[in-house]
């Protein structure tokens, strides 16, 4: 468990900074809900008649006049794009630091197997990761509360444990990456990202482009059918868990074979 200590230690740094701006940005836009509450049903419908671009967003199927419309759509892209940026982060440099940093050579000397250090690191990923969804996640109930508002629990933990699912999903994937590189991860990591949500905007506004919401891991988090349907769509989910356990696969196959720079 040393790596593991050692892991979650040096990372502790990124985990505070990422952890705290994504959850001082939610608690803003929660807290800035009561004044922008009245004004809500005419931006329900400006948005609702602004064709794809409240599609591409699922602006067209939520009611901002409820605080679970409000916080699905302004909160939720904050955690949405947040949340998987910090993950694919994480995840694309776990292994690829240790040739970077040239501390390969030294790591290996000592009486440590590589799938040791594969899966110490991995679960060191994932523990961030789980921790900054469970920090959040009470920060929004708090704030909520705070201001006066019912808290549908249904569709908070369902949407929260959603942002989870594609987190751990972009993680996987690209530590699975991590083992293929060297250095300039965290360009790879946060590309990919990107191209996963833009690969959802594109699904939700072209129903002949649906078939992408089986690639982007973004394709079971819209908040608009979470919360409309009360439910996560379960294929989506379990397709994109076959595509972070592939990652994860990979990565030990390549890693636990790689000549390694010292």
């Amino acid at each position: 468990m040393i790596i593991l200590k050692h892991e979650l230690k040096q990372n502790k740094g990124a985990f505070i900074i990422w952890t705290a701006a994504i959850g001082f940005f939610i608690l803003a836009c929660i807290f800035l809900y009561p004044e922008m509450k009245n004004e809500m049903d005419e931006a329900t419908k400006v948005f609702a008649s602004m064709g794809t671009f409240s599609s591409a967003f699922g602006m067209d199927k939520l009611n901002f006049g409820t605080l679970i419309g409000f916080y699905a759509v302004e909160c939720g892209n904050i955690l949405g794009i947040g949340g998987a940026f910090f993950a694919a982060i994480s995840g694309v440099t776990a292994l690829m630091k240790e040739e970077k940093e040239r501390t390969a050579e030294f790591l290996f000397t000592h009486p440590v197997s590589r799938k040791k250090v594969i899966t110490e690191k991995l679960i060191s990923v994932f523990i961030m990761i789980v921790m900054m969804n469970i920090i959040i996640l009470c920060l929004a109930v708090l704030s909520m509360a705070a201001i006066g508002e019912k808290i549908l629990w249904t569709e908070i933990l369902l949407y929260h444990f959603a942002q989870l699912m594609m987190q751990l999903e972009i993680a996987g994937i690209c530590f699975g990456i991590s083992a293929f590189i060297s250095s300039s991860g965290i360009g790879i990591g946060i590309g990919i990202t990107a191209a996963f949500y833009f690969l959802n905007l594109i699904a939700n506004i072209s129903d002949k482009a649906d078939f992408l919401k089986y690639i982007t891991p973004y394709g079971y988090t819209d908040g608009s059918d979470i919360i409309n349907d009360k439910s996560i769509n379960v294929t989506y989910l379990l397709i994109g868990m076959v595509f972070m356990a592939l990652g994860i696969v990979l990565a030990y196959a390549k890693y636990t074979k790689k000549d390694l720079k010292a």
